[in-house]
């Protein structure tokens, strides 16, 4: 073999050599672009869901200011009905619940519920919020609900306004 033929091949040789370097490089570029795709992919999906749950809690409780105004109004026309059956016209109260129904179907309708609390039930500071306490007639009502002085409410699963109670101690 002559020098330039071995001068060749030797070319050749780092020709090749260059040209895996290249390939490589550019299947390692490909690689870091795929990868940085997919996060992107991943980020995206992630914020599709947090913000379609974002939306479904926004509708959810929409009305929740709304709602929360309007219970002072509520409470309002229970008081009116006790003082109406106390002086004893059943005509206008009548008319006052008629209008409270009303009233109360359209929240309803809406997602309000009422939270159901009764005297002698037990106490949770959880579920409700204590007023007061004043001693008990009986020690079976220690640590129970003797009284309610405001209803609570719930807007679709969340509590917006918790029932006002007195317990007993």
């Amino acid at each position: 073999m002559s020098k330039k033929n071995t001068k060749v091949k030797k070319e050749n040789n780092k020709t090749k050599s260059k040209e895996i370097d290249l390939e490589n490089n550019e299947v390692d570029d490909i690689q870091k672009e795929k990868e940085k795709f997919l996060r992107l992919f991943a980020e995206f999906e992630n914020y599709k869901k947090r913000t379609t749950k974002e939306r479904i809690e926004l509708f959810s409780t929409a009305g929740q200011e709304l709602m929360t105004s309007l219970l002072p109004v509520m409470d309002d026309f229970d008081r009116a009905n006790q003082e109406i059956i106390k002086n004893k016209e059943d005509e206008i109260y009548k008319g006052v619940s008629l209008i409270q129904n009303k009233l109360f179907d359209t929240l309803k309708s809406k997602g309000l519920k009422v939270i159901e609390v009764n005297k002698g039930d037990s106490f949770n500071a959880d579920d409700h919020e204590a007023v007061t306490q004043i001693p008990a007639s009986s020690d079976d009502l220690k640590g129970k609900i003797i009284d309610v002085i405001e209803k609570g409410y719930k807007l679709g699963e969340k509590v917006i306004r918790y029932p006002k109670v007195i317990i007993g101690k």
